[in-house]
């Protein structure tokens, strides 16, 4: 379906283009509207094909489990770092480049089914915190190579609880489309 949408859409532009140049002066509006209504029906197409995997149940069973995963994993690894003695420096930098930044990238990938899962204000919510908390990782990352250890600390601290917030109501939507 996709394959012949991207056909309908190139044939489309193809043709209008190949009428408008056929005669500088005087265009064949008809044949020029024939190539419009076959461009936006293949846009058309394509949108509807687009829709149709992104709303597959497979893949949103599989990115509710992505998204569920990943916010444990980063909530979880963020408090284990807050708990205990905080790592400084180089070695806090490379903590946050192997065991965050895989889990905030799947969840970042997966965060599209949200809407399809809950709603556009709930993806709006919960992606509000997470962005806060994945700044806050930033800012950590930067501060420790920049030599400011103890801003580093409070920053990953404040990152924690964004990423407690963002999880929190990651589990209270699920919960409500469970209801």
């Amino acid at each position: 379906m996709k394959k012949f949408a991207y056909l309908l859409i190139g044939v489309g532009f193809l043709f209008g283009a190949y009428t408008t140049a056929l005669d500088t002066q005087n265009v064949d509006w008809l044949l020029f509207g024939i190539a419009a209504v076959a461009a936006v029906a293949g846009v058309i197409l394509a949108k509807r094909a687009d829709r149709a995997v992104a709303t597959s149940g497979d893949l949103l069973e599989t990115n509710r489990n992505e998204l569920n995963e990943s916010i444990a994993n980063i909530v979880r690894d963020l408090r284990q770092m807050t708990d205990g003695t905080a790592a400084e420096g180089e070695q806090l930098r490379d903590w946050i480049d192997e065991k965050l930044r895989p889990d905030l990238r799947r969840f970042v990938e997966a965060r599209a089914s949200m809407v399809h899962l809950y709603s556009l204000q709930t993806y709006a919510d919960i992606m509000s915190e997470f962005a806060a908390g994945e700044r806050y990782v930033n800012r950590v990352w930067s501060s420790s190579a920049d030599g400011y250890d103890e801003e580093a600390e409070a920053y990953l601290k404040k990152a924690s609880a964004q990423f407690a917030e963002a999880q929190g109501q990651l589990l209270a939507a699920a919960a409500g489309a469970n209801a």
